[in-house]
C-alpha cells in the first residue's frame, strides 16, 4: 500500500507483476494481499489492458493500524509477546506488563499515522522506503 500511495496523483494503475517486483514479494502472495485490500475497499482493481491496482479514496486516508488489521489481523495489538495463549492481565506472562506499554504506544502511533502521512514523507525525501 505504501508503494502505491507514493505514486504521483493521476498515475495510471500499476499491474500485479510490477508491484511484486517493486516490493520484492512473490507474485502469488502479493496477489492475495492486494485482493484482500480490494475487498476492504482500500485499493481499487481496474480490469483491462491498462488495468491494475491503485489506492482508493478511502485508502488514502486509512490509518496504518487498519492496514495491518486487514492484512495480518489484530494479534500484534492484542497478542502475547511470547506467543502464549493464556496471557492476560489476570494471568500475565513474564514480559506482559513491559510489553503492554510498548504495544499501547505502537497502537497509538499506528492509529494516528495515515498511509498518506507516510507517502508524503517519502515523496518529499524526508523518509524513504526501499522497494
Amino acid at each position: 500500500m505504501i508503494f502505491l500511495a507514493t505514486m504521483p496523483e493521476g498515475e495510471e494503475c500499476i499491474g500485479l507483476k510490477e508491484i511484486a517486483v517493486a516490493i520484492n514479494s512473490p507474485e502469488a502472495f502479493t496477489a492475495k494481499i492486494l485482493q484482500t485490500l480490494v475487498r476492504e475497499h482500500l485499493l481499487e482493481s481496474i480490469k483491462g489492458p491498462n488495468g491494475g491496482f491503485r489506492i482508493s479514496e478511502s485508502g488514502k486516508k486509512v490509518s496504518l493500524h487498519r492496514v495491518v488489521e486487514v492484512v495480518d489481523g489484530d494479534s500484534i495489538f492484542t497478542g502475547c509477546a511470547l506467543g502464549l495463549q493464556e496471557c492476560s492481565e489476570k494471568r500475565p506472562c513474564a514480559v506482559h506488563h513491559k510489553f503492554k506499554a510498548i504495544r499501547d504506544h505502537l497502537t497509538g502511533m499506528m492509529m494516528t499515522t495515515t498511509l498518506e502521512d507516510m507517502a508524503k514523507g517519502i515523496r518529499q525525501g524526508v523518509s524513504y522506503l526501499k522497494y
